[in-house]
């Protein structure tokens, strides 16, 4: 066999090894159940993050966009 062949089959054995592998890792992931989101409670929020979620963000847009 020739260099090119050789380097075409070796290709093909580890994208198969690749696919298997990453067919695996997937099944694995599958298998932990369905995700569930954090609890709200336990996260922190910075004070600035806090009072732009409690900010009246229509009182913001003259200021931001005069030509509103």
């Amino acid at each position: 066999m020739d260099r090119s062949k050789i380097i075409a089959m070796l290709t093909g054995v580890i994208s198969i090894i690749l696919a298997v592998a990453y067919l695996l890792l997937v099944t694995l992931l599958d298998f932990r159940g369905e995700m569930q989101p954090a609890p709200q409670s336990q996260l922190p929020v910075s004070q600035p993050i806090q009072q732009l979620g409690l900010a009246n963000l229509t009182s913001l847009a003259p200021r931001i966009y005069p030509q509103l």
